[in-house]
């Protein structure tokens, strides 16, 4: 049966090619919607980008017919801008005129009651979707780029036997321990045995999690890794490691670049605070100076000296996203406050002899329409699983001390 869904805003925004994602349904873009992508076409970094990508997308869709009377997509649904006049029957008194989300409600409304359509809101707003209820609003999630974090490989698991594995039921890169803690790696067609000892940058791991991990990070063949782990489990410590190792040592690659997505305070972009962009980025990037400093502690290397050398660049990723990059080692550290879509757009600018750590922790979110199943970082360990290219390793001990680790578990 064909449905009608109504799109908020942050459903554009979180995947601006989403008008698609219904399959031979009716897409409904509520004026209102129009209206705010018009706004926040004006910021900068990922929002801004997205919705002037919507945008495109929709002027685009023009030179098929009217958006006003519907349009015809390639995967059988429709589309359509809807407008309503001002004073509508389905308008609520409390429904304030000047909240937009209060508008698309009132959209929903009407179209529940002058359509015989089964009709739903899609927002990856949770009180939007709790406010809809209350007005008898069918509404739901946008699902369709959704992964379960809970069920997802965690990177390695125990067998009692080796030579009875059915290699078919292993997915690439994945770790195995045998009976006797030795340790192996299926590379798609065979199961090797791995060398107890790694090292990396002066740096030992200090559990098998870890070691999965450099084993991962330091292999030229696997091009993506992702690490998912809770605070103090070493995931930034040992990628930063493993970098310089490859980068410096082994000059495998010509330069280390470490990023992370800046999710501004109380929604304010880093250009309200006052010194310079050094200055403004320090708080952001503190964990990383912090690792950094103690790894080369550790080699004895003076730190302000070697970073004049310009072969480890500290970036936002606002000010990375788009380049095409070849022969980097690359970080992004905080990658469960991406979404996929950003994701998406990173990963297809990564240049020849380029490899990407995606780090971070689910449950540790901070941008208001993500979770620990519909973030990037989750979302492209699921994808990348049966990929070659690939590998992924769950953390779960925490190494930085017993307090923090405890305090992980407890707090």
């Amino acid at each position: 049966m064909v449905k009608n869904f109504i799109l908020d805003t942050n459903v554009l925004i979180h995947d601006p090619k989403s008008i698609y994602a219904f399959q031979d349904n009716n897409v409904i873009i509520p004026l209102p919607v129009l209206e705010e992508l018009d706004n926040l076409k004006k910021h900068s970094g990922g929002l801004g980008k997205f919705a002037r990508e919507v945008i495109r997308e929709l002027d685009n869709l023009r030179n098929k017919g009217k958006l006003s009377e519907g349009i015809k997509l390639e995967n059988g649904g429709t589309l359509k801008v809807m407008t309503l006049e001002r004073n509508v029957p389905e308008k609520i008194d409390f429904l304030f005129e000047k909240y937009v989300d209060n508008w698309i409600l009132v959209y929903t409304l009407h179209i529940i009651k002058t359509s015989k359509i089964p009709t739903f809101l899609v927002s990856k707003d949770i009180n939007l979707r709790v406010k809809a209820d209350a007005l008898g609003i069918p509404s739901q999630d946008y699902l369709t780029d959704r992964s379960e974090l809970a069920t997802l490989n965690p990177g390695y698991f125990e067998t009692n036997s080796i030579e009875h594995i059915d290699k078919k039921s292993l997915f690439p890169n994945v770790y195995l321990i045998d009976k006797n803690n030795r340790f192996y790696r299926f590379d798609g067609e065979n199961i090797i045995e791995i060398r107890k000892k790694i090292e990396a940058w002066n740096v030992k791991p200090r559990n098998q999690e870890q070691f999965f991990a450099m084993d991962a990070l330091l292999n030229d063949n696997i091009n993506l890794v992702s690490l998912i782990g809770i605070a103090g489990t070493g995931k930034t410590f040992i990628s930063l490691a493993c970098a310089l190792e490859k980068t410096v040592n082994e000059q495998k690659y010509e330069k280390i670049i470490v990023a992370k997505p800046l999710v501004p305070l109380g929604g304010k972009d880093i250009g309200y605070l006052p010194g310079s962009f050094e200055e403004k980025m320090r708080p952001w990037m503190s964990p990383i100076y912090d690792n950094l400093e103690y790894l080369f502690k550790l080699s004895n290397i003076n730190m302000k000296e070697f970073m004049r050398k310009d072969i480890i660049e500290i970036e936002a990723l606002t000010y990375i996203r788009g380049r095409s990059i070849p022969n980097q080692f690359i970080i992004i550290d905080e990658a469960q406050n991406l979404t996929p879509h950003e994701i998406k757009t990173i990963l297809t600018r990564a240049g020849e002899n380029t490899k990407i750590v995606l780090l971070g922790d689910p449950y540790q979110i901070d941008t208001p329409y993500l979770d620990k199943d519909s973030n990037g970082l989750v979302y492209a360990a699921s994808k990348f699983l049966n990929s070659t290219l690939s590998a992924h390793v769950v953390l779960t001990k925490g190494e930085r001390s017993p307090l923090a680790t405890e305090a992980a578990k407890l707090l």
